[in-house]
């Protein structure tokens, strides 16, 4: 079905007013109950501290009770994918949120679904620090089913509410079943590669493998190998430094990212690779087993975080029978597809779903202007 057969179907027929934000009959700004907390001077609690683009804390007292959109005023993480937050019950607002809900004539769950296909930018102003002031956030435009029927208009309003509840209700429950799943894998992770003495052999990292350096990249041509930094994959070359299964581990900076790659692969000079014994160790067991290793243990940085040739050289790392680490590579790659991969496993269906959900969102919430509002 078209978008506009569905709206038509949707609306039968009735017309849709275009208003704004400031209309005072189907929009109340709460902004004057907000009040910022430095979060030294905060009393813990249990009500949600909410900054501009999350909760921040939990706090005694509250500054709002009810149901709300909270709409960033200044600091959104995202200028195109603007920070709208839903919130219900008692909760705290800064001063980095516009706080509004609907009257009698608007539902404050659709309002928060529509504002989510807003584009905030025209509406900003400032430079580096972008801000939504008051006096543009009441021009922000607002559609309104049926305005001369509010029962009408709120049934409108609560059948696209539905249809959007419903798609964000199953992507919580994924995400909480993700959430699960990765306790269960950091659980069995650890499990299967804790050795009692005596069990495995421990060696220092130094007995089965060298540590490499990473090289400049600057000169060299694009092409499809990718460069590795300590954050991930910069961008690609056509020359690569190492062509074996291998572990990255961080010199300087994300010294938490522990990277498993078994294709042709640049470094540079902020990630180190191994030259592993295959004779002793799998590539990918060595990674499982580093990943268990909390690195920050092991900065030696004043500021920027940093790891040592000579501290990792000391790790000390279990060596069972190839076989066994094997099988423990077997079991540890079907939790790792289910919680990390975004080709299959959870985080694939969750990325499906919530495609589903800005579509019909989209779908649902795309009100055809009339020729009046388009010439205001």
């Amino acid at each position: 079905m078209s978008q506009l057969n569905y709206l038509e179907k949707l609306l039968d027929g009735v017309e849709v007013e275009w208003t704004t934000l400031g209309n005072e009959h189907a929009v109340e700004i709460a902004n004057s109950g907000r009040k910022p907390v430095k979060a030294a001077l905060r009393v813990a609690g249990e009500t949600p501290y909410y900054g501009a683009n999350n909760i921040q804390d939990y706090v005694d007292g509250y500054t709002h009770d009810g149901e709300f959109v909270l709409i960033a005023e200044d600091g959104s993480a995202s200028l195109e994918n603007y920070s709208i937050q839903y919130a219900t019950g008692r909760f705290w607002a800064n001063n980095h949120v516009h706080v509004v809900r609907g009257k009698e004539v608007l539902n404050t769950r659709y309002l928060y679904h529509y504002l989510c296909i807003v584009n905030f930018v025209p509406f900003l102003s400032g430079g580096g620090r972008a801000k939504l002031t008051k006096g543009k956030l009441v021009d922000i435009p607002l559609p309104i089913p049926c305005p001369d029927n509010p029962e009408k208009s709120l049934a409108i309003q609560a059948e696209i509410v539905r249809i959007l509840d419903a798609f964000t209700a199953m992507t919580a429950e994924l995400t909480a079943e993700l959430n699960m799943r990765k306790k269960q894998y950091n659980y069995y992770r650890d499990q299967l590669l804790s050795f009692e003495d005596g069990d495995v052999e421990w060696v220092k990292l130094s007995t089965v493998a060298n540590i490499k350096n990473g090289k400049d990249w600057k000169k060299l041509g694009a092409g499809n190998i990718p460069v590795y930094g300590s954050g991930g994959i910069m961008r690609y070359v056509d020359t690569f430094a190492y062509d074996k299964p291998t572990v990255l581990i961080p010199r300087k900076g994300s010294i938490t990212n522990i990277f498993y790659v078994d294709e042709p692969f640049w470094n540079v000079d902020t990630i180190y690779y191994t030259e592993l014994d295959l004779n002793k160790i799998i590539p990918k067991f060595f990674f499982y087993f580093m990943t268990t290793i909390d690195m920050m243990q092991l900065d030696t940085g004043s500021g920027r975080p940093s790891l040592t040739q000579a501290i990792l050289n000391e790790i000390k790392i279990p060596l069972p029978a190839l076989e066994e680490q094997a099988r423990i590579i077997s079991l540890l790659d079907k939790f790792d597809t289910l919680t990390s991969s975004i080709t299959e496993g959870l985080p694939r269906e969750i990325e499906l779903r919530q495609k589903q959900y800005e579509y019909y969102r989209d779908l649902l919430l795309s009100f055809p202007k009339s020729h009046s509002d388009e010439a205001a």
